[in-house]
């Protein structure tokens, strides 16, 4: 590899878009819930804050970061940030607003009992949930700076140059839905001239408290845009562009390739672009090339992944770098999009062994890596010959290790055929079976798998851990739980049990540690929203399954009832979406191995009486690519994967998955492929909304659109929850609709579990009753 140097001389900048936010020991989270629940002021919750960034910014420093960002941290979810910061408070959460902006933002974010919250869905295809912002025609912005200019002022009081990082107006625009009351049409993009003024308001706020650049994130421009989009594009940044009062503009995409939007930004009147280019965004290097480069502008090139957790290629990074270097004024380093989706420290797993390890890259361990290549563009590579040399080793490490390759796995993935993935029977005469076998009456009622995680059952599992119980002591807790879930539904009423899931810590990880080919964290925490952080497994090597994993409490279970009780399982596509998942061979035949484990299981579950077997696929959507030139080939491998988990059952086993916090209206065809029998969905806070594009993509099969909304800690009233089934009837008939909360109730405590549960039976008590009535 030859030695190269900057262009015009200009020192190189090491930076990134964002950081995790939750800090080593999660003391946001902590803070967080303690102001919930009224153990701390409102003051303590900010003074943590506080120190959260500038810990933050001093690693970021420490690590060779040049230029950190400001704006990037949030009590519970950047986008809504922005909502606030252009004043699109829903009405109905104004009064509380104004009254106590701290408690106005997140009643916004979960609700109260008497108001709901914003609709939350997945941030592109990741598993980070935003607040989807409301707007209508009546919507009137206002520019509130306040947050971004208090966390730039604090980075530059400690020394730092920083650089504001907000979400840029078109894609916050394009993220936006019509407020209910608001026509299903209305385009929030119409908007664009009516908010274009607030940002600029915003940046001149942002440049008289000392900001040099800032960044305007349009990571919606990867998608698929149309003539007039990329027209409102050009106009909001000629306008935004072509102000005086402004610091210096830095427009940023990430997570595919810009593509048509790429000649937009290259010609607007803004002094940089930041672009991915890892192999997500395979081709922006081609496009780049292909409009002649940014001459004239600033390029922050992303080459170190911000999605996965696997070691840089120092080599392949460092000859895209000097390409680039050709092809516009200055070219900086950065990780390809915010830090926020991947853990803070590798060097906290003491549990992985030391060399495995060394493969892995997380937050703090990327930054190190974004300042060894600025410093290698910068200086030449001989001033990181021994970087280098210890990349190179790292890598053949990996790429060499029997934990990669299983010659059985490999041989039985090898062997699969069509008819291994399709049941016996048509969905038809599947459902007069299951009907005959297990005799549920009209409109019947489940949940989704999990009930509360207690402090008791967290409590049982430290001390399995340490020590301090056995395992006959912690089996016998996880029994007498067990007991009590079901004493409850039995009382309740409810149709088609769960045995609530006490012996798992998580829907993912529980599985992954269960199955060869998995690594396990002990400190991987990564935000999925607001307080709720989960521990991704890394997806290594070939996957099996040495033993069964869920048999033993799904039997336990169904010996002390009489009703149904649902095996739980999590399906091949959300076992690889919410892991970090290899990158060394395609995606496609890592999810046939997981698939074929799963299949194992499934049978085993049949095997020992269980008759209804719930296969979760909530990524199913969230994984879907950008692209829709891309989604084909996608959904092929991925409805295959889920058929290969489930096509070896009886025809009167009962095959249901869960879907959560995704848009579904385009992939109702890849739904139906997957030949579930039941299928059940987030619909509580879109207002059934999935349920009338289902049925106006004519699905055959049985649905629960959920009632109540798991992600708030409001109790949905009986009237609440039969206006939302009365809805559902209007789009799916009686005989095929299913009642169920949105999601599973592991984060919900028990008292208003145990409401909402008892008016959800209730509700579909009434409904039934004016159903069998009408009939």
């Amino acid at each position: 590899m030859t030695s190269t140097t900057p262009a015009a001389g200009r020192p190189t900048v090491a930076t990134v878009y964002g950081y995790p936010r939750q800090g080593q020991n999660r003391e946001l989270k902590k803070s967080v819930e303690g102001y919930w629940k009224g153990r701390i002021t409102a003051d303590a919750l900010r003074d943590t804050a506080r120190e959260l960034r500038r810990t933050n910014w001093r690693h970021l420093a420490d690590a060779g970061i040049t230029e950190v960002p400001t704006g990037d941290f949030s009590y519970y979810d950047h986008v809504l940030d922005t909502s606030v910061m252009v004043g699109a408070v829903p009405e109905r959460h104004r009064v509380a607003a104004l009254a106590d902006p701290l408690d106005g933002y997140f009643a916004m974010a979960r609700g109260t009992q008497d108001v709901a919250p914003l609709e939350m869905t997945k941030w592109f295809d990741t598993n980070y949930h935003y607040l989807v912002p409301e707007l209508g025609p009546d919507t009137v912005f206002t520019a509130d700076s306040t947050q971004q200019v208090t966390e730039l002022t604090e980075a530059l009081r400690l020394g730092h140059t920083a650089r504001p990082v907000l979400v840029g107006p078109v894609t916050y625009l394009l993220l936006a839905k019509p407020a209910p009351g608001v026509a299903a049409d209305f385009d929030p993009l119409a908007l664009l001239d009516r908010l274009l003024p607030v940002y600029a308001q915003v940046l001149a706020d942002l440049r008289a408290a000392g900001a040099e650049w800032v960044q305007l994130d349009e990571p919606a421009l990867v998608q698929d845009r149309t003539p007039a989009e990329l027209n409102a594009t050009a106009r909001a940044y000629r306008e935004l562009g072509g102000s005086t009062d402004r610091p210096r503009l830095l427009v940023a995409s990430y997570f595919d390739r810009l593509g048509e939007a790429l000649p937009v930004l290259a010609k607007a009147p803004v002094e940089g672009l930041a672009l991915d280019f890892t192999e997500a965004a395979a081709g922006n290097l081609d496009d780049l090339a292909a409009v002649g480069g940014l001459p004239g502008k600033r390029l922050v090139a992303g080459v170190v992944s911000g999605r996965n957790i696997w070691i840089n290629d120092y080599e392949k990074s460092l000859s895209t770098l000097g390409t680039l270097l050709g092809l516009a004024d200055r070219v900086d380093v950065a990780a390809s999009c915010s830090l926020l989706h991947v853990p803070l420290d590798a060097t906290a797993e003491r549990d992985i062994d030391p060399q495995v390890r060394r493969w892995l890259a997380f937050a703090r361990q990327k930054t190190a890596e974004v300042a060894t290549l600025a410093r290698g563009l910068a200086r030449g590579t001989d001033a990181i010959a021994a970087e280098l040399a210890a990349n190179r080793a790292d890598l053949a490490s990996r790429a060499g290790s029997a934990l990669t390759h299983d010659p059985a796995v490999r041989a039985r993935t090898a062997a699969v055929t069509d008819a291994d993935g399709r049941r016996a029977q048509p969905y038809e005469r599947r459902a007069a079976a299951q009907r005959a076998h297990l005799g549920l009456p009209l409109l019947p009622t489940t949940t989704i798998g999990s009930f509360p995680q207690t402090t008791e059952l967290r409590t049982a599992r430290a001390d399995l851990r340490a020590g301090r119980i056995d395992t006959a002591g912690y089996e016998d807790r996880i029994e007498a739980e067990i007991r009590e879930v079901l004493a409850f539904q039995e009382k309740a009423g409810i149709d088609v049990l769960v045995h609530g899931e006490p012996e798992r810590n998580d829907m993912v990880q529980y599985f992954a540690e269960q199955l060869t080919g998995y690594l396990a964290t002990q400190h991987g925490w990564v935000q999925s929203y607001g307080t709720r952080y989960v521990r991704p497994p890394v997806l290594a090597g070939d996957i099996s399954r040495p033993d069964p994993m869920t048999v033993r409490w799904t039997t336990y279970a169904r010996s002390r009832t009489s009703k149904p009780v649902k095996g739980m399982l999590t399906g091949p596509v959300t076992m690889l979406a919410w892991s970090f998942v290899r990158d060394d061979q395609p995606l496609g035949d890592t999810a046939r191995q997981v698939a074929l484990a799963l299949r194992d299981e499934v049978g085993d579950l049949e095997a020992a009486g269980t008759s209804v077997i719930q296969v979760d696929e909530p990524a199913l959507r969230e994984t879907l690519p950008l692209r829709a030139a891309d989604h084909a080939a996608y959904l092929a491998w991925a409805t295959e994967s889920f058929r290969l988990t489930t096509g070896g059952v009886r025809p009167d086993t009962q095959i249901h998955t869960h879907m959560c916090y995704a848009e579904f209206g385009d992939i109702v065809a890849a739904i139906e492929d997957l030949d579930a029998d039941v299928i059940s969905l987030e619909a509580a806070r879109s207002h059934m909304q999935v349920a009338g594009e289902l049925a106006g993509a004519g699905y055959p099969r049985e649905v629960g659109p959920g009632v109540w909304d798991i992600h708030s800690p409001r109790i949905p009233s009986v009237a609440e929850v039969t206006a939302l089934l009365r809805k559902g009837l209007g789009a799916i008939p009686a005989e095929r609709l299913w009642v169920n909360p949105d999601c599973g109730l592991k984060t919900r405590g028990w008292p208003e579990t145990a409401a909402s549960l008892e008016n959800l039976v209730e509700a579909a008590r009434q409904v039934r009753a004016e159903t069998a009535e009408t009939a």
